[in-house]
């Protein structure tokens, strides 16, 4: 069983890689953020993976806040909405040889960690995609938490939304390093759900509205995995 499952990971690597050579090919030739969109799509049929939606999407979002668990996340993200999102990632991932190629073709935003300089061409590079009417899309938890809790909140979410007095989405995705997780070499086709939260304005004047939405978007994390078996 674990070696059918570590060949099912290479074959959805494979996928997921061929995809994105695919967008990186088409970028120049079809409208954006098509070449994306259609990456997206072609690693979700073709790793047999399926989206079911709960609640619903703010067309006036300015920014997603979004749970990570697995590299399916940004796929799950690219395929349920219409929108040009425009991603924040850590500045090492833009770096790596083809995968950062895919991350800076459409122009996503690098960011430095701890790093003041770095907050800063965030603030600016942000305004731009904003101008352009990209949605601002970002794991706050800076990297991938493949157990049941999120990890605390980066605090760069929160400067760039209060900056810019965004209407943030939460959106909760579960479970999804229980198809695909890279660091276990494990992969199995299945349904993954996400849960579209109430948006609201960002207000510097609650200083505390970050650290409240990591709660309260646990507790919807929680209640979906107490209440529905299949996640488990």
């Amino acid at each position: 069983m674990k070696i059918f499952a570590k060949i099912s990971w290479l074959f959805a690597t494979i996928i997921i890689f061929s995809s994105l050579t695919l967008m990186i090919i088409f970028y120049y030739i079809v409208p954006k953020p098509y070449a994306r969109k259609m990456s997206a799509w072609l690693i979700r049929l073709s790793t047999f993976f399926t989206v079911e939606i709960q609640g619903c999407e703010d067309k006036d979002a300015q920014m997603f806040l979004v749970n990570h668990q697995s590299d399916l996340d940004i796929c799950v993200m690219e395929t349920i909405t219409n929108k040009d999102l425009a991603w924040v990632a850590k500045k090492e991932l833009f770096d790596i040889p083809f995968f950062g190629l895919a991350l800076k073709l459409p122009k996503d935003i690098a960011v430095t960690r701890e790093s003041k300089t770095s907050l800063l061409k965030l603030l600016k590079d942000a305004k731009d995609r904003l101008d352009n009417g990209r949605v601002i899309t970002m794991f706050p938890e800076g990297t991938r938490s493949t157990k049941s809790k999120m990890l605390p909140f980066k605090s760069g979410a929160k400067m760039l939304a209060d900056k810019y007095e965004l209407r943030v989405q939460p959106v909760v995705i579960m479970q999804s390093a229980k198809y695909y997780n890279v660091k276990k070499f494990y992969y199995k086709p299945g349904s993954i759900k996400v849960i579209f939260l109430d948006s609201f304005m960002a207000k510097k004047e609650d200083k505390n509205w970050l650290n409240n939405l990591r709660i309260k978007m646990q507790k919807v994390y929680d209640d979906e995995l107490s209440n529905n078996p299949s996640h488990r």
